[in-house]
């Protein structure tokens, strides 16, 4: 899978920006605040039409202006694609592929695929709950696509209950109906974090031991049963725990139950890395996550994912930095930001293409 070109129009602070990628690596120089962020931003937003920088697509849209666009012509199983995003202030975004309108987004996710690390991620482990779920849900996004959906179905049921819940005035047999209608919705989404989390863990160990050979990496998914052999057995334990809270949900006027209080735990030699473990400790297990999110990728859709790095290198001390760098396979496209080239050495930088930014435009 390659990246061969992309276009922005409107775009942040991109009025207009074409460039054809032409190497597997490109480097983006330039200050902070002129955009060097926000090509990565556009490159991972086509992969799974979201970013954790906003909370509304209309935040894209450069200043003084009602519409974007994202456009970018890209190479897949020796297949040429093209992908596109409009954006406007007064309707829906059009989502085409090859030109070809898309009314549904699982038809253009997963089209493109990348893993995106960057400094924010480094604070993964010491952030808040809601942080590590949005990172786990955006990682399963790009190999099951599906549960883009299940997530929203689960996300719209849950806010429906809670404007019910408002209302004060309740009916339990209309309640209950959102009870049934919310386990198992919230069934599907924790069984699919479940079993992403199991083969992340799997692969995380192996890439984390690389580096702190004397540390065991676990991850555990803090959730409301691990305890089950299918979807529908787990519906009926979420549906169960809902009604031992149903007078605290009511008097409160809150869904207090449900995938939307989930958490993820890390431990490093069975000890809470969330507190205990050092700022290199912390970085280290980031580090393996990122690597087990390409590897498994990779061996989901068969394809080689983009690697998307936002500043993160400099972040890194050398044993990681190198680390994360010589392991990364020759055939994976890394589209790299930094403010210089400081933080690589000669030899990295003999085959990369470097692209220096200055308030939105290419420079020489």
């Amino acid at each position: 899978m390659k990246l061969k070109k992309i276009i922005l129009k409107n775009f942040r602070n991109y009025e207009n920006f074409e460039y054809d990628f032409s190497k597997n690596k490109t480097l983006i120089i330039g200050k902070n605040a002129q955009g060097k962020t926000n090509i990565l931003e556009a490159i991972y937003y086509l992969c799974t039409l979201s970013s954790s920088r906003i909370k509304k697509d209309s935040e894209l849209i450069k200043f003084n202006s009602d519409w974007a666009i994202i456009n970018a012509e890209i190479e897949k199983s020796d297949t040429e694609l093209e992908l596109e995003v409009d954006f406007s202030l007064s309707k829906n975004k059009v989502l085409k592929v090859n030109a070809l309108k898309k009314n549904k987004s699982k038809d253009f996710l997963r089209v493109l695929s990348s893993v995106n690390f960057s400094t924010s991620d480094l604070l993964l482990l010491r952030g808040d709950p809601q942080n590590r779920r949005k990172w786990l849900d955006m990682a399963i996004f790009q190999v099951y696509p599906l549960y883009f959906e299940k997530l929203q179905k689960f996300n719209k049921i849950r806010l429906q209950k809670a404007n019910y819940l408002a209302m004060g005035a309740i009916n339990k047999d209309m309640l209950d109906v959102f009870n049934q209608q919310l386990s198992i919705a919230c069934a599907n989404v924790i069984y699919l974090r479940a079993k992403y989390l199991k083969e992340l863990e799997r692969i995380a160990k192996t890439k984390h031991s690389s580096i702190a050979q004397k540390e065991e990496l676990t991850i555990k998914y803090q959730t409301l049963s691990d305890n089950y052999s299918n979807i529908q057995e787990l519906s009926e334990i979420i549906y169960k725990k809902i009604n031992e809270n149903l007078q605290d949900e009511i008097r409160r006027a809150q869904c207090l139950i449900g995938a939307h209080r989930d958490d993820i735990d890390f431990f490093i030699n069975e000890i809470d890395a969330k507190k205990f473990a050092s700022q290199g400790q912390q970085r280290t297990i980031v580090l393996a996550l990122k690597l087990a999110e390409l590897q498994i990728i990779k061996e989901k859709i068969n394809e080689t994912p983009l690697l998307l790095l936002d500043d993160v290198l400099a972040e890194l001390d050398s044993i990681r930095q190198n680390y994360l760098l010589d392991t990364i396979d020759k055939d994976i496209q890394m589209i790299i930001t930094s403010v210089d080239t400081l933080a690589f050495d000669d030899e990295f930088l003999k085959n990369v293409d470097i692209i220096k930014i200055n308030q939105g435009k290419i420079i020489n």
